[in-house]
């Protein structure tokens, strides 16, 4: 897995009760699943999908190693469009 931070996108905001999370017409989006960032939709727009297909360390502060740490999400092989938490590092 790449330590890519994908800056120009990261994860897209919404209430924690919204039934439709923020995402933006035109743009492209991956689900995260589990872990510290779960449900949080993680905006792609603009990486081929062979920049995306290591995934990507986000970086976090509410992961396993605090400020600074980052969590892995790499895309499940039977939705690409799904990420999964795939552990933190620091």
């Amino acid at each position: 897995m790449s330590p890519t931070h994908l800056a120009e996108g990261g994860p897209a905001r919404s209430d924690h009760d919204d039934p439709h999370p923020y995402a933006s017409p035109g743009r492209s989006y991956r689900e995260l699943v589990g872990g510290p960032l779960d449900g949080l939709l993680l905006d792609v727009t603009g990486h081929s999908e062979e920049e995306l297909a290591d995934g990507a360390a986000l970086i976090t502060e509410i992961g396993q190693f605090g400020p600074g740490g980052r969590a892995l999400y790499g895309p499940r092989s039977s939705d690409p469009r799904l990420w999964d938490w795939q552990g933190d590092c620091p």
